[in-house]
Parts: C-alpha cells; sequence; structure tokens
C-alpha cells in the first residue's frame, strides 16, 4: 500500500480510528514522536499543528502498532487496515 498526502487520505485513516474504540484528538503538545498513545484509556492524541503529511505519517504508524477490535469496524474499513497491518508486516 502505497501511502497518499492527501486530505482524502488523512479522512480514511480518521474514519478507521472514528469505527475504533479509540478516541483520536489533535491537540498542541511538546512530543517527541509528534503523537502519544494513551492504550490503557484508547485515546491517541496526535501534534494539531503537525503539516498533513506529519498527520498521515503519524495516524499510519499508530494504525500500524494498536490492536482495534474489527468488529467495530464497517467492511470497507476492515479491509483498508488489513492493508495497512499487511504493509506493517511487509516491513
Amino acid at each position: 500500500m502505497e501511502l497518499k498526502y492527501t486530505r482524502h487520505f488523512l479522512t480514511k485513516l480518521e474514519d478507521l480510528f472514528a469505527e475504533s474504540d479509540y478516541m483520536l484528538r489533535y491537540e498542541k503538545g511538546n512530543f517527541k514522536a509528534g503523537y502519544c498513545v494513551l492504550k490503557d484509556m484508547k485515546v491517541v492524541v496526535v501534534n494539531k499543528y503537525y503539516a498533513l503529511e506529519g498527520k498521515v505519517n503519524c495516524l499510519y504508524e499508530i494504525l500500524r502498532n494498536i490492536t482495534i477490535d474489527t468488529s467495530r469496524l464497517s467492511e470497507k474499513n476492515q479491509e483498508f487496515l488489513a492493508e495497512i497491518q499487511n504493509q506493517a508486516d511487509e516491513s
């Protein structure tokens, strides 16, 4: 899967989070990695001042490293998440 740095691709990543049990928030902060994942609370915080490319990279990396209950996802988002996770396996 090729990463696309477009508003549409960012929206697809955000939609995946919206259907999951993780809450996605854009906040200002001094994150060394540009984001913070509070796994016990299932909250993902991304630096709101990041450019589009930075936000896409953060969300993509987070989705590759967390476990999401796929039963909550639409079929389209299940396929999208599988693509992301398969990419992680190949890396």
